[in-house]
């Protein structure tokens, strides 16, 4: 091992660790070269503790001023794939997810921060991710407003918008869309989004040459590609498109919503993640 200490410009990053996990489980690492207790120790100290401004949330990397919902949701995707919470202050976790709730029903990045789709998707999700709780983690009231936020930016171009008021967004299909999923048991409300609409939306969005952008007329990149795929993945109009000939090639394979992942790849981490049962004490 090296005795080298880690410097401000290679430290371990909270959000990097989550995609790399996601990324050896595509490829189906078996994890057998996985520091399972130094990662929780990262995770541990990336939440913010007592005093500080933020508290229950996380930084991205120890110590940083850098924290929203994002590096929070990141810390309890690897925890469910690790099947160990031991790391994390849920209740403090949970609280600060809260705070960050608007009155429209949708989550900012941070407390009195505006709501975003990607931002509610990231929220609902990680109070989704917690095992446990000992009551539901949205009231039917909190869960009926947010289902309504997120239903007002379904537009009737077919695609969603992230922030009230905003156009149309690819990318938005995905977060949006996920977070009104009823499969994961998380908002309950697949069958009121328009699934050949939604479709629609993102064919129109896709470039001559490949790839889908963010909008109609706009260059494609791999972000809003990826996650017009994974919202298809979840809201395929084939079925709707009935005998078409082209209905097969809108069927994918479906899509765990809340690790945001191939529910197969999903299967793969949940099962090598975690630490062997003949290791644990």
């Amino acid at each position: 091992m090296c005795d080298q200490q880690y410097t401000e410009y290679d430290t371990p990053h909270l959000i990097m660790t989550y995609t790399a996990l996601l990324t050896l489980a595509i490829f189906r690492d078996d994890f057998s070269r996985l520091n399972r207790k130094e990662l929780l120790t990262f995770i541990r100290a990336c939440q913010r503790g007592d005093g500080r401004q933020y508290t229950g949330s996380f930084s991205v990397v120890p110590g940083s001023n850098e924290t929203d919902l994002r590096s929070l949701y990141c810390a309890f995707a690897i925890s469910a794939m690790l099947d160990d919470w031991s790391a994390i202050d849920k209740e403090r976790a949970i609280a600060y997810i809260t705070s960050c709730r608007t009155y429209e029903g949708g989550y900012g990045q941070a407390p009195f921060c505006e709501a975003q789709g990607g931002t509610t998707y990231i929220a609902v999700a990680s109070l989704y991710l917690v095992p446990g709780l000992s009551k539901p983690p949205l009231t039917a009231a909190e869960k009926q407003r947010t289902i309504q936020w997120l239903l007002s930016n379904h537009h009737p171009d077919g695609g969603f918008c992230g922030r009230t008021g905003k156009d149309s967004d690819a990318c938005y299909c995905f977060w949006c869309g996920a977070a009104l999923q009823t499969h994961a048991q998380i908002l309950g409300a697949t069958e009121l989004v328009d699934k050949l609409n939604l479709a629609t939306f993102l064919a129109s969005c896709q470039f001559k040459y490949g790839g889908i952008g963010k909008a109609p007329g706009e260059r494609p990149d791999p972000y809003h590609t990826y996650l017009s795929l994974a919202a298809l993945s979840m809201y395929s109009p084939s079925a709707a498109m009935g005998n078409h000939v082209h209905a097969e090639s809108w069927a994918f394979e479906p899509l765990d919503p809340l690790l945001n992942a191939r529910e197969e790849t999903a299967r793969w981490a949940k099962k090598y993640i975690p630490e062997p049962r003949n290791l644990k004490a």
